[in-house]
């Protein structure tokens, strides 16, 4: 990761530790880098609670408490799956802010509806405000993933901020 998503990560953390709040992550197409951004910082268990890498959709399921009918009917990657993975993240860690990245990676798997790139990161908050938002990353395999890793701190922190989630 670069300094920029490191700075992020640093951000994020110290502004959910001073209020003393805990984060979640739910991870698919990024496989834990959300998770492992944040745990490389010092400190980070004063504000990590832990996460889930969902990659399988039964993992989805099972894990998140994602319907199956939604995943069937909207697809992994679809807006109401990123929601309902960070909504169910959150009540899993009891957590104030869980963020959740579904998406395709690469370099297969898109279609003209979902080229590659295709990402959703959402955020769920403790009093049940959540935003979800689709993104369109260019770029191979890791620069996607890392593109993802950067959208959904800034998003977190954001919420932890207080701030309005930009649409």
């Amino acid at each position: 990761m670069d300094a920029g998503v490191r700075e992020l990560a640093a951000r994020l953390s110290a502004a959910a530790a001073a209020p003393g709040l805990r984060l979640a992550t739910a991870e698919s197409c990024t496989g834990g880098l959300v998770a492992k951004t944040i745990t490389d910082l010092p400190g980070a268990s004063r504000c990590y609670a832990g996460g889930v890498v969902a990659y399988a959709n039964d993992v989805k399921v099972r894990e998140l408490g994602v319907d199956a009918d939604v995943l069937e009917s909207s697809g992994a990657v679809s807006r109401p799956v990123a929601l309902q993975m960070a909504r169910g993240v959150l009540h899993r860690f009891s957590a104030d802010v869980a963020l959740a990245v579904t998406g395709i990676a690469g370099p297969g798997g898109g279609t003209s509806a979902k080229p590659v790139g295709t990402v959703w990161v959402a955020v769920a908050l403790a009093d049940r405000t959540a935003l979800a938002r689709r993104f369109g990353f260019a770029g191979d395999r890791r620069a996607v993933r890392e593109r993802s890793v950067a959208e959904a701190l800034r998003m977190a922190l954001e919420a932890v901020e207080g701030r309005t989630f930009r649409q």
